[in-house]
């Protein structure tokens, strides 16, 4: 599948790292370094724009790596990028280590999965089939 896109940064375009891998990294754009203090939160652009195929989205996610060892992760994770979005891709980055962390230009923040979506049609009904489950919610099935 071929995805239009336009690179106004000198980052390289977003690449698999490997044959099986399923996102693509995403690069900081920056003028100049960015320090986040502890719980900061920032907006950090790519430079990056992006045409998607109708039925398809981009979702955008953590990077481990950069969760383990900086403490580094993102806000509204999965964030979806839809089909009809033209605007410049910007990722939602937050400091929850202890102490201070710099993102320079170049930096990869994020990886990107692009993936196809249905789009569900809702039918209003009065009540809900029977599950074994039912309605049983966070850890109902205990621990193991």
């Amino acid at each position: 599948m071929q995805v239009k896109i336009i690179n106004r940064s000198a980052n390289p375009l977003p690449s698999y790292a490997t044959a099986d891998a399923a996102g693509m990294d995403l690069r900081a754009n920056l003028e100049a370094a960015v320090t986040l203090q502890p719980m900061e939160r920032t907006l950090v652009p790519t430079g990056l724009f992006m045409e998607l195929p109708s039925g398809f989205e981009a979702q955008v996610r953590p990077r481990s790596g950069l969760a383990i060892k900086q403490g580094l992760t993102l806000l509204n994770t999965p964030g979806t990028i839809d089909a009809d979005y033209r605007g410049e891709i910007k990722i939602i980055i937050i400091n929850l280590s202890v102490e201070p962390q710099t993102i320079q230009h170049g930096d990869r923040i994020a990886q990107m999965v692009i993936a196809p979506f249905v789009q569900a049609t809702l039918a209003e009904v009065p009540e809900l089939s029977d599950t074994e489950r039912g309605a049983g919610g966070f850890g109902h099935t205990g621990k193991s």
